[in-house]
């Protein structure tokens, strides 16, 4: 059995002697290769007047300049709003406005230089507040609700207003933007690119160029990172590549590979966000109505921002139940390179929301943060908050006493003979309701084993001696004025799918051949994540071959056409159900020459560790597959899957957009200096629910990578403008990430244990992005350091040593 076993990343030795191959690496095959590097524009906004391109032209080494004057085909790599080439106005700081194609990389940056443009400035908005002061929006107003949120904060006991700023992060992922692009002698345009959506960016190149989509391949071996920065971000590069080839002398292949400052200045981040929230709430902490606006940083154009706003809201409640909810927001357009997908998608802005929410109503009441934290968790039994959304509900007098409406707008009927509640929603999709199994979202999806967040909840209580380490922390804390300590504990609920329904949805091709080796072919990426090692396990696992016989070949559109990009923790879900599909499929034609063969129904037989048996008889795999060609049986099979039982109305803000959603939570420790800022992290638990996980190594490693990264987010990675819009922040020297020394003391990972996650594939949970919001637990810990000084704080994010410098700095000034 290859599944549910700790094994090795496919490529983890080619990581780390450097016999992994990438876009760069293929440079040495084509010696008349071209380098093509970007033209930046020095302003944040401005009108393009001219291009005076003759003495980069002339400048030794260079071939072409490429500008709008080359295009073949539409001038839009985006969602309608994106151009390649700058036709009036720059946008952002740093915007290409021509490339230069040259012999060398060195030369092309030479070339560059050379290009000169004439401007004429223009004012630029530079930050959310302004695009709301000029009403520059990308897209409408979207909105998700329940209930009567105004009515029941007016009413509650207790009432907050607040708002809260959040910071956005750059990708950093090893390999920088990079594509090559060549024509083959078949006349097709074959791209290798580090993207995490070929079928997109073939669609895009296919687009510049005015050619079919059947005419591009664009493969994809595996990238050094994308953490969602290539998800729709490297189609333009692509797009750069194949437009030089196709008007490079000969038709020479061209390379574009982005340096370090170029791809910080060209490429989005995660979107900062602004909320600001009103909240009423009981004595208990219990939060009883809630309303909250936010807006985003969308940057010069759409890309998936509407998209990762949507999911901010849906994530508004991360893992408690409240009764009315009403979340609005709006993306703003700013002269910013344009934000884009970053693992999370807009989830890990709408938790610390709420987080953040959650911490202000403790601190009101004078009540530990993770006691108010307990009494709002999602939990079972609550009819009245299942039913809370605000659909009419018709019932007979023998269950009378029965009120409720869901927020769907379906009338809802019940007879004295059903006591289960059926709803319709405007969707056309039904969904059953019962008092054993009742909570549910603002946007009226259903919460299912929501009892789990409250056995992690318990046990990762218990297991960390969570209160005794309060009362430490305490006692620390009150003998020592300058050094405090902080703990916290916090959980997390993610739902798991892409809320675009139709993305939903994967393809395979898995071909034996006569020797018994097998080729997978999926439409996944591989960025280090270990979808392929996965796919393999689940190959081999599916057809009981030995994970050696399994080959799982680069990702190209010509394989497995229009797959969705490899994105929403979902790569394993979608990819690894269709790659089963097919591998299953196989099986069943050999296992009924097997049956055949011997004369017994093929039930009897059975395939594992390549050895194909029924009582009393068995013979190898590879022999059966060759008395399977020799009777003309299909050794190739396609699989698909589709998602099912999901629907999301945008326009409704309903639905039931996730398959399922993956719980955790962490106890995170930390020491703060006083007079410094500086904090360092003591402990970090993790209690986290990957379902039947097929590989725990590498879901450990998941986990790891994922705290980590939200922890730089939260704490150390702060993105900074100058007045004229030019990014500060573009290296590594001003960047600041986390690094080994911010690794906590102790981190302890345990996984949830029976946890099968029925319907997805062999019973694992996604386990990508999840765990980046456990960090979360870290910025909790730090408030409560802070707060230690001299009382409850207001903070933004990401909590920087500056921040934190100044926050104590603060409080010590109220405490004299």
């Amino acid at each position: 059995m290859s599944v549910h076993k700790p094994l090795p990343h496919e490529s983890a030795i080619g990581h780390v002697t450097g016999a992994a191959r990438y876009v760069e690496d293929l440079a040495g095959r084509f010696p008349d290769l071209l380098w093509a590097w970007p033209v930046q524009a020095p302003h944040a906004r401005a009108r393009l007047v001219g291009l005076d391109l003759a003495a980069a032209q002339s400048h030794p080494g260079v071939v072409h300049v490429l500008t709008i004057d080359d295009l073949r085909g539409e001038n839009e790599v985006g969602h309608g709003d994106e151009p390649l080439f700058v036709t009036d106005e720059v946008a952002y700081h740093g915007q290409a406005v021509a490339w230069v194609l040259a012999e060398s990389r060195e030369a092309a940056r030479q070339g560059a230089q050379l290009v000169r443009a004439e401007y004429e400035p223009l004012t630029p908005i530079r930050s959310i507040e302004e695009a709301i002061t000029q009403a520059s929006f990308h897209g409408g107003l979207q909105s998700f609700g329940r209930g009567e949120p105004d009515r029941a904060i007016a009413q509650a006991p207790f009432r907050l207003t607040g708002e809260v700023r959040i910071g956005g992060q750059e990708h950093f992922y090893l390999e920088t933007q990079a594509s090559l692009a060549m024509i083959d002698e078949a006349g097709l345009m074959q791209v290798h690119s580090s993207t995490q959506h070929p079928a997109e960016t073939g669609a895009v190149v296919a687009r510049v160029l005015g050619w079919p989509v059947n005419q591009v391949v664009v493969q994809t071996l595996r990238l050094g990172g994308g953490f969602g920065g290539k998800e729709s971000q490297a189609a333009p590069y692509a797009a750069v590549a194949a437009l030089g080839a196709c008007v490079s002398p000969k038709g020479r292949p061209v390379l574009v590979r982005l340096g370090r400052g170029e791809d910080m200045t060209l490429t989005g981040k995660r979107h900062p966000f602004l909320a600001r929230f009103a909240v009423g709430f009981d004595g208990d902490g219990r939060l009883q109505g809630l309303n909250v606006e936010l807006w985003s940083d969308g940057g010069w154009s759409t890309d998936l921002s509407p998209a990762i706003l949507s999911r901010a809201l849906l994530h508004l409640d991360n893992a408690y139940q409240i009764p009315h909810l009403r979340a609005t927001g709006q993306v703003c357009r700013t002269n910013k390179a344009s934000n884009t997908a970053f693992r999370g998608f807009g989830g890990p802005q709408g938790m610390l929301v709420i987080e953040e929410i959650m911490s202000r109503v403790a601190a009101y009441l004078d009540l530990p943060p993770h006691l108010v934290r307990e009494r709002n968790l999602y939990r079972k039994g609550d009819l009245q908050a299942a039913l809370s959304c605000g659909a009419k509900l018709a019932v007979s007098s023998e269950n009378a006493a029965l009120r409720a409406a869901l927020s769907c707008g379906a009338n809802l009927a019940v007879s004295s003979e059903n006591a289960a509640l059926r709803a319709a929603f405007s969707c056309g999709a039904k969904l059953a309701v019962s008092s054993e199994n009742a909570a549910r979202t603002h946007y009226g999806q259903p919460v299912r084993d929501v009892e789990r967040i409250t056995q992690i909840w318990t046990d990762l209580k218990a297991t960390s001696r969570f209160e005794e380490r309060l009362a430490e922390v305490a006692a620390f804390n009150e003998q020592s004025p300058h050094v405090k300590r902080g703990l916290a504990l916090t959980p997390v609920k993610f739902g798991i799918s892409f809320t675009l329904t139709h993305l939903n949805q994967a393809g395979a091709l898995v071909l034996i051949y006569q020797d018994g080796s097998v080729q997978v072919n999926h439409g996944g990426t591989e960025m280090g994540q270990g979808l392929h090692t996965k796919i393999a396990q689940i190959a081999a696992d599916s057809l009981g071959v030995p994970l050696p016989a399994i080959r799982v070949m680069p990702t190209r559109t010509d394989k497995v056409p229009n797959a969705s990009a490899t994105a929403a923790s979902s790569g394993t879900d979608l990819n690894g159900a269709a790659v089963r599909e097919a591998c299953l499929a196989l099986r069943e034609r050999l296992t009924g020459v097997a049956a055949g063969l011997w004369e017994v129904d093929p039930s009897a037989v059975t395939c594992a560790a390549g050895v194909v048996s029924a009582p009393g008889q068995s013979l190898p795999f590879a022999e059966l597959v060759k008395l399977a060609y020799e009777q003309r049986v299909q050794l190739f099979a396609t699989g698909f899957y589709r998602t099912p039982e999901i629907f999301y109305s945008k326009e409704q803000g309903e639905g039931s957009p996730f398959r399922y959603f993956a719980w955790g939570a962490a106890v995170s420790e930390v020491e703060l200096d006083g007079f410094t800022g500086q904090s360092t992290i003591r402990s970090v638990e993790i209690l986290h629910d990957c379902g039947d996980s097929i590989n725990p190594l590498i879901d450990r490693g998941q986990v790891e990578g994922g705290f980590v990264q939200g922890l730089g987010w939260l704490t150390q990675e702060e993105l900074v403008w100058d007045e004229q819009g030019r990014l500060l922040t573009k290296g590594a020297s001003t960047y600041k990430l986390p690094g080994a020394n911010w690794l906590p003391e102790r981190f302890e990972i345990r996984f949830l244990e029976r946890a099968t996650e029925p319907g997805a594939v062999l019973g694992a949970k996604a386990v990508g992005e999840p765990p980046l919001m456990l960090a979360l637990s870290v910025r909790e810990a730090l408030r409560a350091a802070v707060a230690a000084f001299g009382g409850p704080i207001e903070i933004d994010s990401p909590l920087t040593p500056e921040r934190l410098f100044w926050a104590c700095h603060e409080q010590k000034d109220a405490v004299d």
